[in-house]
């Protein structure tokens, strides 16, 4: 091939790559997570990256966000590609695995489950079009009991701080709250009303407003109301007794403030600020029923949310006849990965997982520098043996660029000693390859 026919290489916008010291990182962060989702006993499960379209676009319109997957050769009289799709979200898949699994699954059913998603919309700072998600989720038969409206939140909490991130807050909110008060206000149609405050940290109070009182119609005086509510901000029983100051009552008000403050009371032993009470979060998304989570740093309050979630009652109604009632919680790792990295507050990781290097000094001692690679190996450490008889200044410039912190020198002549360098103090001694440890 000519250079006049090279392709330039380029990234596509929105499918993130990173180096191998940076992916470094991310792969600790990715064991670090499902640690801490296993410590709370939820298993791991994975589904194919694709679902047909039908179970897609099974909880409303998502068909501008479904990749849709077919083969670049295409049969014309075969169109089974064609009715598959890759997976904007692992909420959707989830639902499916459950119904079709129903009875071979032990409930309450704990589930993790980390997988790369794909969302067709415009590429721009936190959004991708493929991305990491982790989710976990709690589904039960006909009921589940509130205690786990608390506990995800708990054990986010916990595997978010053992990330070290920079400032984060973690809101909480019930959409029976939302949904009551607006009933409360005669408001006919909550829902929409849900969907607009959704959009509260995109518009603003002004566009919000605008909404309400323009597309849906209402009075100026109960989009006050509605305003006053989603300012409402702060520990738990000071805000539900602020929501019941607004004047405002209903039935399922009353249940959705008693939920909130379970929740709230719950997790009040962890540091304060750290979860709060915040009335502004919606999550516009129809399937959710109950307590809602959103997470955002607190530096930058206009990055879209690092973690979300909420609960909901019949995700599997599109699957299965029975009711299976859920909480699930998702961390966007890709969206808060990608931030710290472009503020630079991210620092690399090595750039292989070798602990030590082999060193190879000639030809006729490659194969017993083998065999103490292989010992070492043996004892479980990470080790590279070095592709050529060359000068050891050469192999060690090798060790020193990848990142490799140990260089072992087999014995030079047949009696001689093992020796090992260590690259950060410069000290070399002799070393034993039964026995010695980084």
């Amino acid at each position: 091939m000519s250079d006049s026919q090279l392709l330039r290489p380029l990234p596509v916008s929105g499918f993130p790559e990173w180096l191998p010291e940076i992916r470094m990182v991310e792969q600790k962060w990715l064991d670090l997570v499902r640690a801490g989702f296993e410590r709370y006993g939820f298993c791991s499960v994975e589904t194919p990256s694709v679902e047909p379209l039908s179970v897609l676009t099974a909880k409303g319109d998502t068909s501008n966000e479904v990749y849709a997957l077919r083969r670049v050769q295409e049969d014309a009289d075969d169109r089974g590609d064609s009715r598959i799709g890759l997976h904007f979200d692992l909420t959707v898949p989830f639902a499916r695995y459950t119904a079709q699994h129903f009875n071979e699954l032990v409930f309450p059913f704990k589930r993790y489950q980390i997988q790369r998603v794909w969302r067709g919309e415009r590429a721009q700072e936190g959004r991708f079009r493929e991305f990491t998600q982790c989710d976990i989720d709690v589904i039960d038969v006909d009921r589940l009991p509130l205690h786990f409206d608390a506990e995800l939140p708990r054990m986010i909490h916990e595997v978010m701080t053992g990330l070290d991130l920079p400032a984060w807050t973690l809101g909480v909110n019930n959409r029976k709250v939302l949904q009551g008060f607006y009933e409360g206000l005669g408001i006919d149609d909550p829902l929409s009303v849900i969907r607009a405050v959704d959009k509260l940290d995109k518009t603003g109070p002004e566009g919000v407003a605008a909404v309400l009182s323009g597309e849906l119609g209402l009075p100026a005086r109960t989009v006050d109301s509605c305003l006053a509510l989603a300012r409402l901000r702060g520990e738990g029983g000071a805000v539900v007794d602020a929501v019941k100051g607004l004047g405002v009552s209903s039935d399922l008000l009353d249940e959705g403030l008693a939920e909130l403050a379970y929740v709230l009371d719950s997790l009040d032993d962890l540091p304060a600020g750290g979860i709060v009470a915040d009335l502004s979060i919606a999550r516009g998304l129809d399937y959710y029923t109950g307590t809602v989570y959103e997470g955002k740093f607190t530096d930058w309050p206009d990055y879209g949310s690092i973690c979300s979630g909420g609960r909901y009652e019949s995700l599997t109604g599109s699957f299965i006849r029975r009711s299976l009632p859920g909480v699930g919680m998702s961390i966007g790792l890709t969206r808060i990965f990608a931030k710290l990295l472009a503020e630079g507050l991210l620092a690399a990781g090595p750039k292989c997982p070798s602990q030590v290097l082999v060193a190879v000094p000639r030809d006729d001692l490659r194969r017993a520098a083998g065999a103490t690679a292989a010992s070492l190996r043996a004892r479980g450490m990470n080790v590279e043996l070095y592709h050529q008889a060359d000068k050891l200044a050469k192999q060690l410039r090798y060790a020193s660029r990848k990142g490799i912190p140990f260089v072992w020198f087999p014995p030079f002549e047949e009696g001689g000693n093992h020796e090992v360098k260590n690259l950060t103090t410069g000290e070399q001694t002799p070393a034993d390859p039964t026995a010695w440890r980084p």
